[in-house]
Parts: structure tokens; sequence; C-alpha cells
């Protein structure tokens, strides 16, 4: 890829009234002015409520994304919980245009599945289901159906914002997920994505941005907290429980 589809995210601070409150609170975004992206593949990594999923969300939401997910041409609402910050972003797109995209929230995939059968209910149209595999998403697992969505929805030339996909995913389907990923980086596409997983981090070449109390830094696989804690518990699984229920 040459050149990304979103180059990098500017947080607008003369609009902000006060960084005392939330979301502007949270490290990642009083400390935010500009987060260059990686054409490719860039990686949100941090504790809970760290702030990686905030930002991710507000990014998806100021590209035009629904807040639950899905295309831009979701525009369903079971429940309003995303913050304001996405009127305070301010996206730097260079001039070539995506030709696909999608916002995938691990925890509202129900909600988007949902709306899929909701909306071939109605007529007129080919069903919406045959771009995801044919196949309704709640006859499937959580897991199942987060590959099937990129298995058969992602088209590649698009930018694809995932959050937490690895939530429902056995060790050997988050490699198969991996995979997917590469493919449709071959397909001129752009990822955003904020995980705990070390094996999704290990794509080569890719940014991980790491958010802390401190804010957030670019950082490499090996140094970030995920890998260090899994790679202690791997290496002596006994002793690590040991230790922690002394």
């Amino acid at each position: 890829m040459t050149s990304p589809y979103l180059k990098s995210v500017k947080l607008r601070r003369d609009k902000v009234a006060s960084f005392d409150e939330y979301p502007f609170c949270l490290p990642v975004v009083s400390q935010l002015e500009e987060l260059e992206l990686h054409p490719a593949v860039t990686f949100f990594v941090g504790e809970n409520g760290s702030g990686k999923s905030t930002l991710l969300e507000a990014i998806a939401v100021a590209w035009g994304f629904n807040p639950e997910g899905g295309t831009k041409n979701f525009r369903f609402q079971t429940r309003a919980s995303h913050s304001l910050l996405n009127e305070y972003l301010r996206l730097v797109k260079p001039p070539n245009r995506a030709r696909d995209g999608f916002f995938l929230r691990a925890e509202s995939m129900f909600n988007v599945a949902s709306e899929i059968e909701h909306l071939d209910d109605e007529p007129g149209g080919p069903p919406i289901i045959d771009s995801y595999g044919g196949r309704s998403l709640h006859e499937q697992s959580h897991g199942e159906s987060i590959l099937a969505v990129m298995m058969h929805r992602f088209n590649g030339n698009g930018l694809y914002i995932l959050d937490e996909p690895e939530a429902a995913l056995s060790p050997s389907r988050q490699l198969a997920m991996l995979r997917r990923l590469h493919d449709l980086v071959g397909q001129q596409s752009q990822f955003l994505i904020a995980t705990h997983s070390p094996m999704l981090m290990a794509y080569p070449n890719a940014w991980i941005y790491q958010i802390t109390a401190q804010g957030i830094e670019l950082v490499k696989l090996e140094d970030t907290e995920h890998y260090l804690v899994a790679r202690r518990f791997l290496n002596d699984p006994h002793q690590q429980v040991s230790k922690l229920l002394e």
C-alpha cells in the first residue's frame, strides 16, 4: 500500500472546554495532539478502562460508522452509550478513498446480527445476509459470527476498525483471523484494532500504540504488558498460579 485511507487523527484541543471531564480526562485523550496511523495495521493496547475502545469508537464514528458497529449504512441504535469525543477529532485523509469499510465491535455483534435480520425482513433487494456468508449470524457462535464477517463481508480496499475482535476466539481462530487480516492487507486494506491478544499484535511491521496512565506511546510487541504477562505465565504456568494464590 502506497498510502493509507486514514493518515492520522488530531484532537481539536482548542474546542475542549475542560480536560477534567470525561472522556477528555482520560490520559489517552488529554495527551493527544496528532496520532499518526500505519498504512496497513495499527494496534491499540492497554489495560481495561485505559480508553483504547473509547478512542477507537470515536475514530469510527468520526469516519461515519454506526457507534454500535456495522457499515456506514447501519443506522440502528440499541442504547446511546458512546461519548462525544468524535466531535472533537479531525481525521486526516489522503486523496485515495476507501471503497469498503466496517466497524466491528465484539460486544455488540448480537445487535448487528439482529439488525441484519430486521433489514432482511423488509421487502425489496437481495438478502443482506448473503454478504455475510448466507447463514444467520445468530445461528453461529459468537466467535464464528465474527470470523464470518471478516471472511465474507470484508471485501478489501477498505478501512476496517475492530474493537477487541479476539474476545470470543480460541487461539487457533485468532491465528485464522491473523491470516485473513494478512489477505485483506494484500488487497489494499487498512486496519485499526484495539486488542488484548499478543497473537494478533505479532502481525509483521504493524504499529502498536500502548495506552497507559501517562498517555500513549509506540512500542514493540515484546515491550507490551500483554506479551510480558503471557510469556511469564506460559514459561511456567504452575509457578505463576502458585504465586498468585499464595
